[in-house]
């Protein structure tokens, strides 16, 4: 980040939410870069930025798109990267309908599962073998996340215009597509003026190429939309386009909310996904191993997933150790399956509903910290049992007794069948292990203290847990219980209270040879024939040669600027992904002022200043044979190596739920029509029909007016995530006592608020109350002909702690992304009124009379499809499963 020329902070306030990550764009800035912000609010990060674009929340594709315009449309693309490492020349099927000639949807859409057929997507000469087909069951299990990792099989010979004229080429595509995207479109949509948009734009441009690189930041809240995946994408599109993938100074960095949220995806707390992006079998569609396996690696996949036998294979040794064997497919019967939608949403229903009985709660506050809080909290109450680990008495384990519908009468405690356990856990400075950050480096903790009474680490829970089940179980016969018993948990233990030995754990995950017990030193040892075990194979050689290398520390001052002898990142310690992106085609660095790493011919092999994330002794003239398979079949220079082609996408033929490109769709909520499509808003967007959730009306519905303002939410300085760490800080509760909104003087004038005074805010789910910040830190926006009002609120607060207040997270409903199915909670619809909410049964008296006014109906969503759009038959023999 430090070596960036120009930096454009996106959907992050990162001087705030991330003021240690900070301190390098300050020292970029220091060395000449130049610093965009844009973000619904003007804030510490703006204050320090060479320009601040204000723009309504929910709208950035339509601005990054209009990048993309200004790129393709004056030529400025990096166009010896462009042809040489992505698929800009790749022609696309003749079948192909792009949403910009069908209104705002693309060819293959299925209405009547709100799902495409991606035949038409694909390469030309691909249509049926290409990893397309009907991606209704994908959506329903998140099975897109699959391809963040890697791509869809795309076969070595396509078809490509290296004149970029052809008009099925990606590029000429490209450009159609986002024609319309100009700056007076932005000015029209985003309320961005034109001129600050074209500011950034140049700025963009002029600071990329061969001699300089641009970097893109954005936060955890930029995905929580309902087309957030497609704001990463049309982000890394303008990267690709400039070249500033795998070059220092570039990229697009992702900030993490807390110290492990990248830890808890590569060995992961979701459930489509097992370690290291190996996706989680499904009941039908991998009925045996191999049908596991050739649905991640495909038979004939280029690239290193091309490997995904060894690491599957590896994994499940790791399990089940001398129980898993090849002849039984290595124990491949004990994995769970998915059935469909597994995810914590579909869950919090399912309670509801009485179709779960038990939940275990770690690391996280639902109560208040998750989207549609009194959907939450209605759905713990329903449980038989809850057991909660956490620091403190946080909401999600005092709801039945506390929360707020015990006011309302909806949960009543002495009625509430609930039992909920309550688990001290052991804080980060009184338990050892490693974390995993933003930059995928894993560090190690040492254990400062122990920790206090009963409190105790995740390791030893579940260790014991575990320890326990298996001993209850340990005289059946019954199959079922075989997964538990057949699993290696022999950890050595240590001290009075037999914590585990998290360094064993780490050697496990590393991966080791199963004759001699070797730590292994790279991925590339793994093999399919139980020969090796592997934890999370992107992890291998974080404990190579015995040694703990996440525990390294060697001083700055003591190394170069890449400083690999700090901690260790995956994967093989490799600081920076594609870097083989960083040398031109001929393998020579694009400038001197950017050399990273480069091929030596005299030598035969890459070097640099960083590990090479490309085969060492490849030289960029290798060409593969035919038939090549694995990373043989990739050519010499073909960078992006995880990639089914090697290719960096500018267009993605399959892999993403909601289109080949990012489209600009309105929010699920939003008090605009769109203005680009007749389609409002996202046609594949997951939503539930429960009673208990509904959507704001948005245009073209009737009643839209009833909730005419936006709020968006994000975090403090002061506090953290849901507040249950910083709220019982009394430093920091003082620092920021209360809850509050932040309203400009405009609407405050409009609404009758007061500063420091009260209001209150209500949605289709919930009324809150906050005191009044009124500020010119937020303005008003001019939107297609009409002034559009924001507000702003912090989602620290709920009801337990030294300082309380009512939890933002509680206006929203649940409408989801399709492809990783993660809530829209950054942005809704409400009204705000001044004063306090009503309390006890006149605040769901409320709260009813705005979903009356507004024409809900309980389990009644708006249609997927927006009224008055032309819907095509899909074209494919696929049954709406995924079936062909």
């Amino acid at each position: 980040m430090a070596n960036a020329d120009v930096i454009v902070i996106q959907g992050s306030n990162m001087a705030e939410a991330h003021p240690v990550g900070f301190q390098w764009v300050m020292e970029a800035k220091r060395r000449g870069a130049k610093v965009f912000h844009v973000d619904p609010r003007f804030t510490r990060t703006s204050a320090v930025a060479d320009a601040y674009l204000p723009i309504r929340a929910g709208t950035d594709i339509a601005l990054l798109g209009a990048v993309v315009n200004y790129i393709l449309s004056n030529e400025l693309d990096f166009r010896e990267y462009v042809l040489a490492y992505t698929n800009a020349a790749t022609i696309v099927s003749d079948d192909f309908v792009d949403a910009e000639d069908a209104d705002g949807l693309f060819s293959g859409f299925d209405p009547a599962t709100a799902s495409y057929v991606q035949d038409s997507w694909q390469y030309a000469g691909h249509e049926r073998d290409s990893g397309s087909g009907h991606t209704a069951r994908e959506r329903e299990t998140a099975a897109g996340l699959r391809h963040e990792s890697h791509g869809a099989p795309i076969s070595r010979q396509v078809q490509r215009d290296e004149t970029l004229q052809h008009p099925r080429c990606v590029y000429q595509i490209l450009k159609r597509h986002f024609a319309r995207y100009t700056p007076e479109m932005v000015e029209r949509v985003c309320g961005v003026p034109r001129e600050k948009f074209l500011e950034l734009a140049r700025a963009w441009t002029e600071n990329s190429g061969r001699e300089r690189t641009g970097c893109l930041i954005y936060s955890v809240g930029w995905t929580q939309h309902t087309v957030g995946v497609q704001y990463i994408r049309t982000g890394a599109i303008i990267q690709l386009l400039l070249g500033n993938m795998g070059r220092p100074g570039g990229g697009v960095l992702a900030l993490r909310g807390h110290a492990s949220i990248q830890g808890s995806t590569d060995i992961p707390t979701l459930f489509n996904l097992l370690p290291g992006y190996l996706p989680m079998p499904h009941h039908a569609r991998h009925p045996d191993f191999d049908a596991w396996v050739d649905s991640i690696r495909h038979p004939g996949q280029k690239g290193f997933w091309g490997g995904a036998r060894a690491y599957a294979a590896s994994l499940l040794k790791a399990y089940w150790g001398d129980a898993a064997t090849p002849d039984n497919d290595f124990c491949y019967g004990h994995l769970p399956r998915l059935t469909g939608d597994h995810g914590t949403y579909q869950q919090v229903l399912n309670m509801i509903d009485g179709k779960v009985k038990g939940y275990f709660l770690l690391g996280q506050n639902p109560a208040v910290g998750s989207a549609h809080g009194r959907a939450q909290r209605l759905g713990m109450a329903n449980l038989d049992w809850l057991v909660v680990r956490d620091l403190f008495m946080i909401e999600s384990a005092t709801f039945w007794q506390r929360g707020p519908e015990v006011a309302t009468g909806e949960i009543v405690p002495e009625r509430c069948a609930t039992e909920v356990f309550f688990l001290p856990a052991a804080s980060h400075v009184e338990k050892e292990g490693t974390f995993t950050q933003t930059q995928r480096l894993l560090q190690w903790r040492e254990k400062a203290v122990d920790p206090p009474g009963d409190a105790r680490s995740e390791l030893w829970f579940f260790y014991h847990l575990g320890r326990r089940i298996r001993a209850k179980l340990a005289g059946s016969t019954l199959p079922r219980d075989r997964a538990l018993l057949d699993l290696t948990w022999g950890y050595p233990t240590h001290g009075r209270h037999a914590e585990p030995d998290a360094e064993a754990v780490l050697r496990e995950i590393n991966g080791y040879d199963t004759a001699s017990g070797r730590p292994l030193s790279a991925f590339t040892q793994a093999r399919d024939d139980g020969t090796t075990a592997i934890g999370c194979w992107i992890y291998t050689g974080v404990y190579a040669d015995g040694v703990n290398q996440a525990a390294r520390r060697r001083p700055g001052h003591e190394q170069d600027w890449v400083a690999a002898e700090w901690g260790w990142a995956w994967p093989a310690n490799r600081r920076l992904l594609y870097n083989r992106a960083s040398a031109d085609p001929q393998g020579r660095p694009w400038s001197e002022r950017k050399r990273y790493v480069w091929w030596d011919a005299d030598a035969g092999r890459w070097t640099g200043r960083d590990v090479p994330d490309f085969e060492v002794t490849k030289p960029p003239s290798y060409r593969p044979p035919e038939g090549a398979t694995g990373p043989a079949a990739l050519a010499g220079d073909d960078p992006f190596i995880m990639q089914a082609d090697g290719k960096g996408w500018l267009y993605a033929p399959s892999g993403v739920l909601d289109g080949p490109l990012p489209t600009h769709y309105e929010p699920a909520e939003s008090p605009v029509r769109n203005p680009l499509y007749g389609q409002q808003a996202n046609p594949t967007r997951k939503m539930y029909d429960h009673p208990v959730n509904s959507t704001n009306p948005s245009p073209p519905q009737q009643h839209d007016q009833v909730f005419p303002y936006v709020f968006t939410v994000s975090r403090l300085t002061e506090h953290h995530t849901a507040g249950g760490m910083s709220r019982t800080v009394a430093p920091l509760a003082e620092l920021q006592p209360e809850m509050f909104v932040e309203v400009s003087p405009e609407l405050a004038a409009l609404v009758g608020l007061t500063h420091l005074g009260w209001a209150h805010l209500i949605s289709a789910r919930a009324a809150i109350e906050a005191r009044v910040l009124v500020t010119d830190r937020l303005v008003p926006l001019a939107v297609d002909g009409r002034v559009i009002h924001q507000v702003w609120l912090p989602y620290h607060f709920g009801f337990e702690g030294l300082v309380t207040g009512d939890s933002a997270n509680d206006l929203f409903g649940i409408t989801l992304d399709p492809n990783v199915l993660i809530q829209e909670s950054k942005i809704g619809t409400c009204d705000v009124r001044p004063g306090r909410r009503p309390t006890g049964a006149a605040l769901r008296e409320l709260v009813q009379d705005y979903r009356t006014r507004a024409g809900i109906v309980p389990g009644v969503l708006p249609p997927a499809v927006t009224p008055g759009v032309p819907v095509e038959p899909p074209g494919s023999t696929g049954d709406g499963e995924g079936n062909p």
